[in-house]
């Protein structure tokens, strides 16, 4: 199923054909840096099982991206619940990923914004954060192109990770739905 489509891209549910790309993408110890690691082959395709589950339950997850013209897989972005509360909250987060070879050709924020607009105007949320760690600037910098701001009242640490971890702290960038603008 087509969840959402942009100019260049196609958002859709997971299929078979992605999980050798998305292994590939999750295996990138370039791409991974800002993860606690780079992940194995059975579980990048159990992580594309959980994302394709959350489907069912929630109407929305990570999307595996497609280029039109070529069908070729980009990464993945998509809206989620995380299974925990940043900055003691129940929230959703947009999210994004994007294989080495795509990187600095606005598919990040291509992809994002179509997320988003799904978020508040078909789901009809308040509020959409990312979060990422601090030295995460292509990430950070993806936010800001996004309309989001940075709370640092909200800034929290990533309850996932052990207290003397480099990863754990985390920053908190937020957009309301009255300040969407596609």
């Amino acid at each position: 199923m087509i969840w959402a489509q942009s100019q260049r891209l196609i958002l859709r549910e997971w299929e078979p054909r992605d999980i050798a790309p998305y292994a590939a993408m999750t295996a990138d110890p370039v791409v991974m840096r800002y993860f606690p690691a780079p992940l194995s082959a059975l579980e990048a395709e159990d992580r594309v099982s959980q994302m394709q589950s959350a489907w069912d339950r929630n109407d929305f997850s990570f999307a595996a991206v497609e280029r039109k013209f070529d069908g070729a897989f980009i990464g993945m972005v998509g809206l989620h619940r995380p299974n925990f509360e940043p900055a003691g909250a129940p929230v959703v987060e947009v999210g994004w990923s994007v294989a080495r070879p795509h990187w600095r050709q606005g598919y990040a924020r291509e992809a994002a914004l179509a997320a988003l607009a799904i978020g508040f105007e078909d789901l009809g949320l308040a509020e959409i954060v990312a979060f990422t760690v601090p030295k995460n600037t292509a990430s950070r910098n993806v936010m800001l192109a996004l309309g989001m701001q940075h709370d640092p009242a909200r800034d929290f640490d990533h309850p996932g990770l052990p207290p003397d971890h480099p990863l754990r702290p985390h920053v908190l960038y937020a957009l309301q739905a009255q300040d969407f603008a596609t």
